[in-house]
């Protein structure tokens, strides 16, 4: 039990985390002393997940600087627009036909928090499947309804997320997001092997 106790707490850390970098503006509250610690190095020696020699270079890409342009303008490219987003961070752009917002998926996910009680506060009306809310989500029952976790990242997040990752690790044209995504492959990749999930095997349309 103990150790369950120790996976759920890595996983409420690590999600809690990452969530914030792919969720708020790098310069905002939740995300200016995270992204001040990933930048500075300082972080792997405490990282659960992975060995030195996978996350030297993940400290390298998001310690290095890219004068070209900034971390907050990078972020709104990535995240907000106003152009196409390389890699959009919504579920339903992966998993509906139509590569909409809102889709199937989307419902499907707002049914099952429903059922579980999960709530989210959003600030403006858009869709819960973000990928760092569903990050955030799943720390959130890491620490509070542990036994629905498995279900959250089998069904609503692995199927797509690995995807979404890889398409930002290539298409970020920013060090830092670079690393952010090779990190969260890393981390998610562990989750799913502490927790023995099998992620539903569910067509992607991007």
């Amino acid at each position: 039990m103990v150790e369950n106790n120790m996976t759920y707490q890595q996983i409420a850390l690590t999600g809690h985390v990452l969530g914030a970098l792919f969720y708020c503006e790098p310069d905002s509250p939740a995300c200016s002393d995270i992204v001040a610690q990933l930048s500075s190095g300082e972080w792997v020696a405490q990282w659960p997940y992975g060995l030195e020699t996978q996350l030297m270079p993940i400290a390298a890409l998001l310690a290095q600087d890219k004068s070209d342009e900034t971390l907050e303008e990078a972020w709104q490219r990535l995240f907000i627009g106003p152009y196409a987003l390389p890699a959009p961070p919504w579920g339903s752009v992966y998993l509906d036909k139509e590569n909409v917002l809102f889709g199937d998926s989307t419902l499907k996910l707002r049914d099952w928090m429903a059922q579980q009680q999960v709530e989210v506060t959003l600030e403006q009306q858009e869709p819960e499947d973000h990928f760092g809310l569903l990050l955030m989500m799943a720390a959130w029952l890491a620490e509070h309804q542990p036994a629905d976790l498995p279900v959250l990242l089998a069904e609503h997040l692995l199927p797509w997320g690995y995807r979404y990752l890889a398409l930002l690790q290539s298409d970020a044209g920013h060090p830092f997001y670079q690393g952010l995504a090779e990190l969260t492959t890393l981390t998610l990749t562990h989750w799913q092997h502490e927790l023995q999930v099998t992620p539903a095997v569910i067509e992607l349309y991007r």
